[in-house]
């Protein structure tokens, strides 16, 4: 039974984890969370997070290209004005905070490099599991907004082995308020198109697409709602996405990236890249507090 998760890893391309994180541990993440907006109103650089083709200000953003070792925050499209001021209330201005949570928050920190986590990649078989970036998503009432189907591996490439994702529910994910969509079996066509560093470094653009957009069919997509504290396991290369929250509730998420290091290669075209503030720490040897 040791290989069952990797088997249903490999054969959908995800698997649900239920009662990963206990409700009150949940709860511990979410008042985290809560909290990093207290800091939202006080950035003088407010990036705009957008899946959306035509509005990813995040590619040519020196500020989304220097996150890999920083707790840094990305908002809305719909919280900030023209002159950059927040049009709503700071707890619900955010889109995400990222990308080094899980090295620079202790509570973060804990909950990702906790045995729970180790023994999960020790079913996958990882030799040596490193966590490259993590983020807290907060899917806010109204604001959060649609996540375009798109593939883990496009942002974070590895060959031969892809990354694998952990997605946490930190409230109960729906429907309504946005859970996440996936297309069983889609990871087995490989890689559809990869995010790069621009090799013109004359180019304001400093990140491109290697290749157009892929279309995907709705049809090809099943919504998987989950309780609070599941834990969705995602291939590197499955497709995916989510819907605008539409409830009147938050939908938070805790959600970070592992590759394995052993005989695998980080692509160095890759937006996020290791360095010395931020490492790609081998999870099984990394303590939970520094």
């Amino acid at each position: 039974m040791r290989n069952t998760i990797r088997n249903q890893l490999e054969q959908d391309g995800y698997v649900v984890l239920d009662d990963f994180l206990r409700p009150a541990e949940c709860d511990e993440l979410v008042a985290a969370g809560l909290e990093l907006t207290n800091q939202a109103s006080d950035c003088t650089e407010k990036c705009i997070f957008s899946t959306i083709e035509g509005e990813r200000q995040q590619l040519k953003d020196s500020y989304f290209l220097e996150s890999n070792d920083k707790i840094s925050f990305f908002f809305e499209a719909g919280a900030v004005g023209a002159d950059s001021t927040l049009q709503v209330d700071p707890s619900v201005s955010l889109n995400k905070v990222g990308h080094a949570l899980h090295l620079l928050h202790p509570i973060f920190r804990c909950y990702t490099f906790s045995d729970r986590v180790k023994a999960v990649c020790q079913e996958l078989s990882l030799v040596e599991p490193a966590v490259v970036q993590s983020m807290y998503i907060y899917k806010n009432p109204g604001l959060g907004g649609e996540v375009t189907a798109h593939q883990d591996a496009t942002y974070l490439y590895t060959e031969p082995i892809p990354p694998v994702g952990f997605w946490i529910a930190l409230e109960d994910a729906t429907v309504q308020n946005g859970c996440l969509w996936i297309a069983r079996g889609s990871h087995k066509s490989g890689v559809h198109r990869r995010l790069i560093r621009n090799p013109d470094k004359e180019s304001k653009q400093a990140l491109i697409f290697d290749r157009g957009a892929p279309v995907y069919p709705q049809s090809a997509f099943t919504p998987v709602p989950v309780s609070k504290g599941t834990c969705i396991l995602i291939h590197g290369n499955v497709v995916h996405k989510s819907a605008h929250n539409k409830s009147s509730a938050s939908r938070p998420a805790y959600t970070f990236h592992v590759i394995e290091k052993h005989d695998n290669t980080y692509s160095p075209d890759n937006w996020l890249q290791e360095g010395s503030n931020a490492p790609f720490l081998n999870l099984y040897t990394t303590p939970q507090m520094e």
